[in-house]
């Protein structure tokens, strides 16, 4: 930390420096925001104290084929529940709050993905977002110093135009035994966390009736018993856009999908112990779990919530032509991810958008996938004034309190949804005029649970919402809630857009990373304000 700060010195004289520090001063309002100047423009640590803690609670967790991390995978868990129960809030709950940031110091173009794995480590996925020629960029990880975005080691894992391949997001995860499997297009790698280094390469994937230019295996979970789960996603036959958002703009265009293809591969080995293929395409995630005894994937296609059986012993997929619902009204497209709620699976639609009807969450009981129950919680679409539904984002979940959270970009809000874990009914408990794209995580204890929400302010309100969106024109301001509530706790300063199907998510200490589109990332803490 020391070589930090005096490499840093070392570019500005002191009395710049006592400039750059004072938050009034018109060097701090013209080259950092309010909360990185009150950050003194170094990096932020968080509350060093509380790493032992937070690690400690981590690794009371039961968690399966992931490292017992803050953030091992992607999206939490092999639930991609999105919940980090041992996150520290740092703030006040009951006095006014203030946030400080820090910019990273170097960029990390199209990074989209972060995980923690010890305190003082720091790894993020990228380069899955083109450029605005539509240029695709490299995939690549790379592990930075986790208090000043600072690259140790960055690793290119491709090279679209010389190898041909559909560049687009891809799951960042972190095994059991500490290296980190990262998959792109047709191949799996698993990496060094130390070095960066290339420890080994899968043979290339099937894929099923797709061409392997169009096939982005990014959905990548561990199983119970270690085994990974693989799935891809598809991009549209004839479609030349590159990145995810690929996807939603060649659908726009009535270009047809190709089915997805599921593998299970030894996490040592990237040996593939079996493949099958899904009955119709299915863009979103899948999840992992358990049901009666047995090893569980759900996902969502075009259609249906569904559910595949992996067995560890006989090392065999299997398609469960008895579970099949119908997640889908008339005029709605694609469902999320599941999100899973004791015994029920939770779906939200209208992942492509709809200009027809609102999105809705439909619950399904694992054990009888007839019992069913759905809801509208943003209320209705107007069709006749053109609203637009657009819900990518899988629920949010706080399994603890049965609640789940829905983002509805398109219709501008964000829904706190309380489930009953008897019967599966939804209630809607409160509504956020917050518009986002993106998931709606929460932190922290039961009683203390802290929901983190964005929401984008567009440059020019006159402008059509999908313009400004496929455009970036807008900021985004990240705003830490009381879950149970939605009550304000602290809120940023206006920052650039986050990089689309990116996530916030959590770091040692307090600390929320928020990637945004011109490749540099902000590093948050929130404390208690300082009386004036």
């Amino acid at each position: 930390m020391d070589n930090y700060f005096m490499a840093r010195l070392s570019k500005v004289a002191s009395c710049a420096l006592v400039v750059l520090i004072a938050t009034n001063s018109p060097l701090a309002a013209q080259d950092l925001t309010p909360m990185e100047a009150a950050a003194g423009g170094y990096p932020i640590p968080g509350d060093v104290w509380l790493y032992e803690k937070e690690l400690a609670c981590q690794k009371a967790l039961k968690t399966p084929g992931y490292y017992k991390s803050l953030n091992g995978a992607e999206i939490a868990d092999a639930h991609r529940s999105g919940h980090f129960p041992c996150w520290s809030f740092t703030g006040s709950w009951k006095d006014a709050n203030q946030v400080f940031a820090h910019k990273s110091d170097d960029k990390h173009i199209g990074a989209y993905y972060f995980n923690n794995r010890r305190p003082g480590e720091l790894f993020l996925a990228g380069g899955g977002t083109p450029t605005d020629q539509n240029i695709p960029q490299a995939p690549f990880v790379a592990k930075v110093d986790p208090s000043s975005g600072q690259t140790i080691w960055k690793t290119y894992l491709g090279n679209p135009p010389i190898q041909n391949f559909w560049n687009a997001n891809s799951n960042l995860n972190i095994l059991e035994n500490g290296n980190i499997v990262f998959m792109w297009s047709t191949r799996v790698a698993l990496i060094d966390p130390g070095s960066g280094r290339i420890l080994k390469i899968s043979d290339q994937l099937p894929s099923g009736d797709a061409r392997p230019e169009d096939v982005n295996f990014k959905h990548l979970t561990a199983a119970p018993d270690g085994t990974l789960i693989l799935k891809n996603q598809n991009r549209p036959t004839g479609c030349t856009y590159q990145g995810t958002l690929a996807i939603t703009l060649c659908l726009q265009e009535d270009k047809i999908q190709a089915a997805s293809h599921l593998v299970a591969m030894n996490p040592d080995t990237l040996e593939i112990l079996d493949d099958i293929d899904l009955p119709r395409s299915a863009s979103s995630p899948h999840i992992v779990t358990t049901w009666e005894g047995r090893i569980a994937t759900y996902f969502a296609d075009d259609a249906s919530l569904m559910r595949v059986w992996w067995d560890p012993e006989l090392k065999e997929l299997k398609l469960d032509e008895n579970f099949e619902t119908v997640t889908q009204l008339e005029g709605q497209t694609t469902g999320t991810a599941p999100t899973l709620m004791g015994d029920w699976l939770v779906v939200q639609n209208n992942g492509n958008g709809s200009y027809e009807i609102a999105s809705s969450l439909i619950a399904v009981h694992q054990g009888d996938p007839t019992r069913v129950r759905r809801i509208f919680p943003h209320g209705d679409l107007d069709v006749e004034s053109g609203e637009w539904s657009y819900a990518p984002p899988k629920a949010g979940s706080d399994p603890e309190n049965n609640m789940v959270f829905s983002s509805d970009m398109g219709m501008g809000s964000v829904a706190a949804v309380h489930i009953d874990p008897a019967t599966g009914e939804m209630e809607v408990v409160y509504l956020l005029e917050d518009m986002n794209n993106t998931f709606q995580p929460t932190f922290g204890p039961k009683d203390q649970r802290v929901l983190i929400t964005s929401d984008m302010v567009l440059n020019d309100p006159s402008q059509k919402l999908q313009d400004a969106y496929f455009e970036q024109n807008y900021s985004e301001v990240l705003r830490w809630r009381e879950a149970a509530t939605g009550r304000l706790l602290a809120e940023s300063d206006p920052m650039e857009p986050l990089l689309p199907n990116a996530l916030f998510t959590p770091g040692y200490g307090g600390r929320i990373y928020f990637p945004t589109v011109d490749g540099r990332f902000y590093i948050l803490q929130v404390k208690p304000a300082q009386a004036e």
